[in-house]
């Protein structure tokens, strides 16, 4: 078996009254999120640890900065012929500076926590959204993807759909 390689990345939901700061993906034309909300993140530069690409992604997406994110969990996402990702998921509820309205891959909206869930987001971010609010204080979730759709998800080793 060939190593494919694999890549790392964070995502962030930033708390405010009840909202979560989510990001409506359509500024990029070949973007794999293209059209849906999301929170903010990206990938790992060289050197980076999880901690430091959450607050340079967020700052550079956001113009915000996290003070004490907490990594809530790992997602491994699994989407053929794609390499394999590794997701720290963290969450912050405080921050400093000026949100900027607009950046490169979306635009920024503060979306009331229990209406996420009905806007266009993957099925398996409907999980892990489920996961932080129940306030699990760590957990690991595998997703499988087949193209669009989510064929499987195992949360520490549980097979869950």
């Amino acid at each position: 078996m060939g190593d494919r390689g694999y890549r790392n990345s964070t995502l962030c939901y930033i708390e405010r009254d009840g909202c979560y700061l989510m990001m409506h993906r359509i500024r990029k034309e070949r973007d794999v999120n293209r059209d849906k909300w999301i929170g903010v993140g990206g990938g790992f530069e060289a050197g980076e640890s999880p901690e430091d690409c959450v607050l340079r992604e967020t700052m550079e997406e956001t113009g915000l900065r996290l003070v004490s994110p907490k990594l809530r969990g790992i997602v491994t996402f699994v989407c053929p012929p794609s390499p394999e990702e590794y997701m720290f998921l963290f969450i912050a509820s405080r921050f400093e500076g000026e949100l900027v309205e607009t950046c490169d891959e979306g635009v920024l909206e503060w979306v009331p926590k229990d209406r996420v869930a009905e806007l266009p987001v993957w099925e398996g971010d409907k999980i892990f959204l489920r996961l932080l609010a129940q306030d699990i204080p760590f957990f690991s979730l595998k997703l499988s993807y087949d193209g669009g759709t989510l064929v499987e998800a195992v949360l520490d080793g549980e097979r869950i759909v």
